[in-house]
């Protein structure tokens, strides 16, 4: 697997396995600007995009593709149900809806569910679903940290990361049906925090299935391309029956952050955001047993 940044590698490794595919990381060098057609980069196919990397009808119906569950297979799943714990997903105990904003074109922006496990004080994970419904389409993952962890990341790291700080403020993210008094405290510790969120299933673009490479996500800022468009903030409050907008007068009072590390956000410094790409490399094959 090759992590391509710019004009360097950063890491390099070898799985043994036969030739298969491996994941690079490319810095655009603008997010206005076509890819550039270097010799390196030719044959790379970009999963990220705006368009499907294999055909892919798309349509009305969001359902994937597939029969309809057989009583068999509903007894099966009840009886593992029955016998089975299930412990990390009954970890589960927020359900937080905001939006996200695709890293390589934020002008391509969606309504996102985050499903919350807390690990600790200073680390939280989610899963991430289009909607609210039972047949929810799981679109990606995001990881959360304290401020206190994001600073010790290394700077190249940072870069993929988001503060959450406008995001709190501004109303956008809210935990629904929780009353305002009783999710204020986690507000607080929240605004503190930095996300990773990579996009596994772009199904604003139509696809039935998550294909191709994630998409790194960014948070709703407060300055050109990460302003929310407000017809789906809209589309979401009458949605919940809540405002935005007095959520946000609500929360004038929480306090932001001393500093907002420069590395996190980076397109808003650099005007560059990241899109991952897919390339055929040798795997090393012969290696010595562990």
């Amino acid at each position: 697997m090759h992590v391509y940044v710019g004009s360097s590698y950063l890491t390099t490794f070898s799985m043994n396995s036969p030739p298969s595919l491996s994941i690079s990381l490319y810095k655009l060098s603008s997010l206005a600007r076509p890819l550039p057609k270097t010799e390196r980069e030719r044959d790379w196919i970009m999963a990220s995009s705006d368009k499907s990397p294999s055909p892919m009808p798309s349509g009305a119906d969001p359902r994937p593709p597939g029969e309809p569950m057989t009583v068999e297979q509903q007894m099966i799943d009840k009886g593992a149900q029955l016998l089975q714990s299930l412990k990390p997903v009954k970890q589960m105990k927020q359900h937080v809806c905001t939006f996200a904003l695709y890293g390589h074109d934020m002008t391509r922006q969606i309504e996102t569910h985050h499903y919350v496990t807390r690990v600790n004080q200073d680390f939280l994970q989610c899963a991430v679903y289009d909607s609210d419904h039972a047949h929810a389409r799981l679109i990606g993952v995001e990881y959360i940290v304290s401020d206190r962890i994001f600073e010790a990341l290394p700077p190249d790291e940072q870069k993929l990361w988001h503060s959450h700080a406008y995001e709190i403020k501004s109303g956008l993210w809210f935990n629904p049906r929780v009353p305002g008094i009783v999710e204020r405290p986690e507000l607080e510790n929240m605004a503190k925090t930095y996300g990773k969120f990579w996009c596994t299933w772009q199904v604003d673009r139509g696809d039935k299935l998550p294909v191709g490479a994630p998409a790194l996500m960014m948070s709703p800022q407060p300055v050109n391309l990460g302003q929310v468009s407000p017809e789906l903030v809209h589309r979401r409050d009458n949605k919940y029956n809540i405002s935005t907008e007095a959520l946000r007068d609500s929360r004038v009072e929480i306090a932001e952050p001393e500093w907002i590390n420069p590395q996190a956000d980076y397109w808003k410094q650099h005007g560059k955001g990241f899109a991952i790409y897919i390339k055929f490399t040798d795997m090393k094959l012969n290696v010595p047993f562990p």
